[in-house]
């Protein structure tokens, strides 16, 4: 039924936003035109966290959309810092939890983006129902 998901991210500097994209972390890209870059990403999953009362919501059509948080997921957290540093890229303080260690990032625009290392189960290689 679905083919795919497409992530959505606001950005007050989206080219710079998608230099690093392409650039530094080398994300495979195409341009849909006028340097509209859309990014393939790693293997996703989804989970639903509680909104917060001071989030704001998209809208489309007048619609509310949910909102949303970026996470890209590593296997060794502690090598992927590493090699980000190499590329000049500074991760926040690395955070404990019990579902993983987790840090950020910052884009260009300012912009964070997670990055966390999983101790729970993850859904990456379960095979959709048809």
């Amino acid at each position: 039924m679905f083919t795919g998901a497409h992530v959505l991210l606001t950005s007050e500097n989206p080219e710079a936003d998608r230099a690093f994209l392409r650039d530094v972390l080398e994300f495979p890209h195409v341009d849909a035109g006028e340097g509209w870059l859309i990014f393939k990403l790693p293997p996703a999953e989804l989970g639903l966290h509680p909104q917060e009362e001071e989030e704001t919501t998209h809208r489309h059509a007048g619609n509310p959309l949910l909102g949303g948080v970026l996470y890209l997921m590593c296997d060794d957290l502690s090598a992927t810092v590493a090699a980000l540093r190499k590329k000049k890229v500074r991760c926040r303080r690395v955070v404990a939890a019990p579902w993983g260690k987790a840090t950020s990032f910052r884009l260009p625009s300012g912009g964070e983006v997670g990055l966390y290392q999983p101790r729970h189960p993850v859904a990456l290689q379960l095979r959709s129902r048809k």
